[in-house]
């Protein structure tokens, strides 16, 4: 079985099921991470601040459009918070802080991403949080994490990826160092920490009992420099921005067309001998300074340019498909809206529509989750919650509702 957004008692449980996470996390990291659990079955807790829940709500537009136009609840905010129920509380009261106590007593996870020490001095640090439930796993999500001189200053995306080095490699050789294009550092962070909350649960069901996850958006940035970073290590040289070019393969980029322009990632020699075949310049792949991967990045200047100066005067189309038949990988470059139009994610399901209360057309739609699990899919179960929508059900369903 597959992905499914319409689950009945016949489906399989996700394979969270049963699992609670406290989630006082908001804007991305955070809720990438709890996003992921909802998706695999947990039931995610989103604590949010009465009246104003989290930041992104107001991160727009766009907005979800209801009958009188458009609402609080932002397109940004929708991309990372399905499959959760929302509870409105104000930790900075005392009432606030002990019914936030008394669910994390009965939950399996407490994930907030706070400037480092403000939880705490809501009464709400770990060692507040293990003292009442000692197999609690709590993860601390920050900039730069619980230690080390940058711990207290605040952390953003597009800081994390000008301090971790990203920047410094994105972008025109000749331009300024750029961010990509979306908060990538926010959203490994969330990746990583969804593997420790998984690794310590492991740990926890084996009889280690619960722990604390300190990760920081620099530390996940700095991780996935992956080749870029272990190359300067090695060689102590400094990498630099190559645009679309690949620090350690040639050719591999963008090439331009007479209608726009194709990717090609020459991977190996071979391929390269069939891509200058096609191009009409055979004897390329058997001059010295291009016949091996080594000496096309040496001589990387010289090369590109001559193979830009045959493909521009190829339709993409039929330069793709030329390549596709001669086993030279290539691949298009979509806009957004090719890419949600395409056939591949349809098949893959990688656009969901997820009824909404809000929503005039009753529903909306969301990117959809890329796990593929054979016997216990993803469910779309929920809706990104508007704030506090769920507060009474939670609590009535914890023994902690105190109203009428």
């Amino acid at each position: 079985m597959t992905k499914t957004d319409n689950p009945s008692a016949a489906q399989p449980a996700g394979p969270l099921v049963g699992l609670r996470v406290l989630d006082f996390s908001r804007i991305l990291a955070g809720p990438t991470c709890t996003q992921l659990l909802g998706d695999m079955g947990a039931d995610v807790i989103k604590v949010e601040r009465p009246g104003l829940g989290d930041d992104t709500r107001a991160w727009g537009p766009p907005y979800v459009q209801g009958p009188d136009g458009p609402t609080s609840e932002s397109a940004y905010y929708l991309s990372a918070n399905r499959n959760k129920r929302s509870v409105a509380m104000d930790i900075a009261t005392p009432e606030g802080q002990a019914l936030a106590l008394n669910i994390a007593k009965v939950s399996d996870v407490f994930i907030q991403n706070f400037k480092t020490g403000d939880i705490d001095r809501r009464g709400l640090g770990y060692e507040a949080v293990r003292a009442m439930n000692p197999d609690i796993i709590y993860c601390s999500i920050s900039g730069y994490g619980q230690t080390g001189p940058n711990k207290d200053k605040p952390g953003y995306d597009l800081m994390a990826q000008g301090y971790g080095g990203v920047m410094s490699l994105t972008g025109d050789p000749g331009g300024v160092p750029t961010k990509v294009g979306v908060g990538i550092a926010d959203v490994m962070c969330g990746m990583y920490a969804t593997v420790a909350i998984l690794a310590a649960l492991r740990h926890r069901d084996q009889g280690g009992g619960g722990q604390h996850i300190d990760l920081a958006l620099v530390d996940s940035q700095i991780a996935w420099l992956i080749n870029e970073g272990t190359n300067h290590l090695l060689s102590g040289k400094l990498p630099v921005r190559r645009g679309n070019e690949h620090p350690n393969i040639v050719p591999y980029g963008v090439f331009p067309c007479a209608d726009g322009h194709v990717i090609a990632a020459v991977g190996n020699d071979a391929q390269f001998a069939r891509f200058t075949d096609l191009l009409g310049v055979p004897l390329l792949a058997e001059d010295p300074a291009f016949a091996t991967n080594q000496a096309r990045i040496v001589n990387r200047k010289a090369l590109v340019p001559q193979l830009e100066a045959l493909t521009v005067k190829w339709d993409k189309a039929a330069l793709s498909a030329a390549m596709e038949a001669r086993k030279v990988p290539v691949g298009p470059i979509h806009d957004v809206a090719e890419v949600f139009a395409s056939d591949q994610v349809a098949a893959r399901g990688m656009k969901v529509s997820v009824p909404h209360p809000g929503a005039a057309s009753g529903a909306v739609d969301l990117i959809g989750n890329p796990m593929n699990f054979s016997a216990t899919p993803v469910a779309y179960r929920r809706h990104p919650p508007m704030c506090g929508e769920h507060t009474e059900e939670v609590l009535r369903e914890l023994g902690l509702w105190t109203g009428a």
